[in-house]
């Protein structure tokens, strides 16, 4: 009963700070832009073209469905990264900084119960971040086109090639949603064991953000690739193995306990540090 208050007064916190809700936001507007730019004759042309080159008809796949999972595959990485770092970053390290965790911490609870709360927190705004993206995508690429027609899906950096009738690709779409609210944990647990450690608020964030980014570009770095399995980014793509047309489990499962277990690992550095540290003085 004590933790689940705790865990709600976390909450209310989180969400009580208006750069929480600075991804929700950002996500809507650029959803709505390319939207718009896609209404440009060159824009539309090219996309139609993509889908007339590959033998299907651009009218039953140039909809609601198709447009949702163009929007999330070229924002999640870099968007969904800065605004889990931006918040989770700050959960911790922006208490330090204003000094209210000595107040906190002259309370009867243990900082590991603390810490718990405050990443549980974090955690189930990652969820919300992305259950929120996947939604809204949908919403309007169907307001946009009016109807959700079939799935067409092009991945070409990470080899995937799927098109797919409208029921299947509803349950393809919510399961990629729901397997990339669990691969981006990894970013919010990176951001929030820098918030952990003595440093500013911005300096958690940009340390991560610096982390991913890195990772990305060797990933990326064709020489690399023998041993691209050991990126965090080849394995927070692992939502995107669900378009295959047999879907890998084995494959993806692999890639979901490692990013739990490198999770574990941030969080547990993230609690050795702050746990060792002196707010007496």
């Amino acid at each position: 009963m004590m933790f689940r208050q705790q865990l709600q007064h976390e909450l209310v916190k989180l969400f009580a700070r208006k750069r929480t809700y600075i991804g929700f936001g950002a996500f809507a507007a650029l959803q709505v832009l390319i939207l718009l730019l896609l209404q440009l004759p060159k824009a539309k042309q090219a996309f139609t073209k993509l889908l007339s080159t590959n033998g299907y008809l651009p009218e039953d796949y140039y909809a609601g469905l198709t447009l949702a999972m163009l929007i999330i595959e070229f924002t999640i990485f870099l968007m969904g990264a800065l605004y889990l770092a931006l918040v989770a970053g700050d959960v911790v390290a922006k208490e330090v900084e204003d000094g209210t965790m000595r107040m906190v911490l002259a309370r009867p609870v243990s900082r590991v119960r603390l810490l718990a709360t405050k990443w549980l927190a974090c955690a189930l705004y990652t969820g919300v971040l992305m259950v929120f993206l996947g939604l809204t995508s949908m919403a309007a690429g169907v307001i946009y086109r009016g109807r959700l027609g079939q799935l067409f899906v092009f991945v070409p950096h990470e080899n995937v090639f799927g098109v797919f009738p409208t029921a299947d690709g509803v349950v393809r779409y919510a399961a990629a949603i729901g397997l990339l609210a669990v691969t981006m944990q990894v970013i919010t647990a990176l951001a929030f064991m820098f918030s952990c450690f003595r440093m500013k608020p911005a300096a958690a964030t940009i340390l991560t953000l610096t982390v991913m980014f890195t990772d990305f570009v060797l990933r990326n770095v064709p020489y690399f690739q023998s041993f691209q399995k050991y990126f965090i980014t080849y394995h927070t793509s692992s939502w995107l193995r669900i378009y295959h047309d047999v879907i890998p489990w084995w494959s993806i499962g692999e890639s979901i306990v490692y990013l739990m277990a490198l999770g574990a690992t941030f969080w547990i550095i993230g609690a050795m540090a702050f746990c060792s540290r002196d707010f007496k003085s």
